[in-house]
């Protein structure tokens, strides 16, 4: 893998995502979520600056816990309202020719079949610059709309999760074998039906007997992604994810993530260096320290209490509203996200952290760290981040949207690209490439989805048959 950083825009398909409040800005283009040429304008900017590409978070549910209601949700666009980012891609990717593109897909109200055909299809429609960041959805709003109305268990989740992908890599990588579409107009096949396999599939949660509907895209399997911080979550990243995304605090619990994710795909046969990790961090960045000084003041009057505590309070699964603000909170198990609990206790263990330093903290990029200042101040601090930690990227969450990823590109990424530290041309036409290098188009041979793939053994076709036959009768 390339020593050079990794870079990502992390937004979503709705008017506000990390931050809070920061809407109202003037600068602010989260309204224009709706049109499609401002989605091919950032497609457009990422390109040209040399981004791996775009992350679109995405949930099935909504955030009604605070208070009780979706109210301040409402009120404050926290992640409401919200398209399906997959219809976006097709039109970002028509105006690029290097940009990847990461969709949130979680594998509670999908079925995996229906998900690797709606994969496939963004892979062959982007020629092979797909990756599909698996969730497992936490939001109760979603399990009364989509489900039973009942959450699964934390760690069931993740067995359910973990067939899923199972499922999923075998449709990719199992069924059609590479030379399978053979279109032979002399025999009229356009298929050859030998070099296509049912997966036959039986498992607990799945059965999915038969043949995948689409033939091999580019990357076959997209490039898999996964942000789970817990146990559960870290144990099936390190078997399977080529990109972890993280969220910490700081670099010394950054480190300690890595050094222990790195491990566990160790004990799972897998390099431990074949996963790229990109941590979370919003950029507050202009021309020079103080002109950035004096834009992050101007953000800090816009934030939104509220709204800092009803996104909170949807990824913890506990109503904030329900403790006094100025009271240190208690110590909490959740069946969400238990990440987000320990978030907090882990920056400042020495903290008796309250309603009022979470809600104020949130307002600015989420649980996400903040870098304020000039191009060089940026840059030194991402690139003191690397060299203290092992990641690999980063994943840029705006605070204003649109403004803040155009005054990175503009200003950081040249600095960045003087110092050798971030691409001036891509090194491949897919992400999986522009991830890992040249040529590596597919799955790595240590990554657990190979094992389903069948060797393509040269067959002589009936038109060849029949051709050899025909010399067979001449040379007699």
């Amino acid at each position: 893998m390339s020593k050079t950083m990794k870079l990502f825009a992390f937004d979503c398909g709705a008017p506000a995502h990390m931050s809070a409040g920061l809407w109202k800005h003037p600068q602010d283009r989260g309204h224009e979520y709706k049109s499609v040429k401002y989605w091919v304008e950032y497609a457009k900017l990422l390109e040209k600056a040399c981004f791996d590409g775009i992350f679109f978070a995405h949930a099935d549910g909504y955030h009604d816990v605070y208070k009780g209601s979706v109210a301040e949700s409402l009120k404050d666009a926290a992640q409401i309202p919200i398209h399906e980012p997959s219809y976006l891609i097709p039109a970002m990717a028509s105006v690029t020719t290097h940009l990847g593109f990461g969709v949130t897909a979680s594998t509670a109200y999908n079925h995996p079949y229906k998900l690797a055909q709606n994969f496939a299809t963004l892979d062959h429609l982007t020629d092979g610059r797909v990756a599909w960041n698996l969730v497992t959805s936490y939001a109760k709003s979603a399990a009364k709309n989509l489900g039973n109305g009942e959450l699964r268990a934390h760690d069931l989740r993740y067995e359910h999760a973990e067939e899923f992908l199972d499922v999923a890599l075998k449709l990719w990588e199992g069924s059609w074998e590479d030379d399978a579409v053979e279109l032979d107009v002399d025999q009229s096949i356009y298929v050859n039906p030998t070099k296509v396999h049912e997966i036959q599939h039986d498992g607990q949660f799945f059965k999915v007997p038969g043949i995948f509907m689409c033939e091999p895209s580019k990357q076959r399997t997209p490039v898999i992604s996964q942000a789970g911080g817990s146990s559960k979550g870290v144990a099936l990243a390190a078997a399977t994810a080529e990109v972890v995304f993280m969220s910490v605090s700081t670099k010394h619990a950054l480190k300690k993530s890595i050094d222990t994710l790195r491990a566990k795909a160790l004990e799972c046969g897998r390099d431990p260096e074949s996963i790229a990790v990109v941590q979370l961090v919003t950029v507050i960045t202009d021309v020079s320290d103080e002109a950035a000084q004096k834009r992050y003041q101007e953000y800090q009057k816009l934030v939104s209490y509220h709204g800092g505590l009803a996104r909170y309070s949807g990824w913890a699964g506990i109503d904030m509203g329900s403790f006094e603000e100025d009271k240190p909170l208690p110590y909490i198990e959740t069946q969400q996200i238990q990440t987000m609990i320990d978030y907090f206790l882990k920056m400042d263990p020495s903290k008796q952290w309250t309603p009022q330093d979470i809600g104020e903290y949130m307002g600015i990029g989420g649980t996400s760290p903040v870098i304020v200042g000039g191009p060089e101040t940026v840059a030194n601090e991402l690139l003191d981040w690397m060299a203290e930690t092992g990641v690999n990227g980063f994943n840029l969450a705006p605070a204003v949207k649109f403004e803040d990823i155009k005054n990175f590109a503009e200003n950081v990424v040249p600095v960045l690209q003087q110092k050798g530290a971030f691409r001036t041309e891509y090194e491949g036409t897919t992400l999986r490439e522009n991830l890992f290098g040249k040529g590596r188009v597919r799955l790595a041979d240590d990554h657990p989805g190979v094992k389903y793939r069948k060797t393509t053994e040269k067959k002589i076709t009936s038109s060849q048959l029949e051709a050899e036959s025909a010399i067979a009768v001449e040379l007699i």
